[in-house]
C-alpha cells in the first residue's frame, strides 16, 4: 500500500531558511546544511529499505498561484499568501506493508534539526495519508 507523508510550512519558514531580512529566527547556512543532511539521510534509509516511491519539495508560497471558483468563474490569485498561512511544503510517497509502518517512517522526521525558536506556534507535524488506488478508495 502506498502512503503520502505531507510536510507543511509557511512563507515565514521559507524566508527564515533563506536568511531574508526580518525573518525570525534566521537560519544560518550551517542550519540549512544540517537540515538538508538530515533529510537526505532519512530518505536514503527509506530508499535502502525498498519503501521509497517519490519525494519532492515545493518552492516557497510566494511562487504559487491559487485558482478558485468565484461566482461560477475561475479566479487566479498570485502568492504570497499570509506569511503564517500553512501550505504544503513537500511530500514523500512510501510503499510499505502497513499504515503503522508509514507512520513509523514519518515519525523519524521529528528529529529534523532546526535553530532554537524556529518551530512555528502550531508546533511541528506531518500528515500521513493512504494513497487511493481508485475512486472507491477515495470515498471510503
Amino acid at each position: 500500500m502506498k502512503y503520502m507523508i505531507l510536510l507543511f510550512g509557511s512563507q515565514r519558514d521559507y524566508d527564515a531558511m533563506a536568511g531574508r531580512p526580518g525573518a525570525e529566527p534566521a537560519w544560518t547556512g550551517e542550519d540549512v546544511a544540517k537540515l538538508a543532511e538530515f533529510m537526505e539521510s532519512w530518505w536514503a534509509e527509506v530508499v535502502e529499505s525498498g519503501e521509497a516511491v517519490d519525494a519532492q519539495g515545493l518552492t516557497a508560497p510566494v511562487h504559487a498561484r491559487r485558482v478558485q471558483l468565484v461566482d461560477g468563474a475561475p479566479v487566479v490569485t498570485d502568492g504570497p499568501y499570509a506569511e503564517t498561512q500553512e501550505v504544503l511544503a513537500g511530500y514523500n510517497i512510501v510503499d510499505c506493508d502497513s499504515f503503522d509502518r508509514a507512520v513509523e517512517i514519518a515519525a523519524r522526521l521529528a528529529g529534523t534539526p532546526h535553530p532554537a525558536g524556529a518551530l512555528p506556534d502550531r508546533g511541528w507535524y506531518v500528515d500521513v495519508r493512504p494513497v487511493a488506488s481508485g475512486a472507491e478508495d477515495s470515498l471510503a
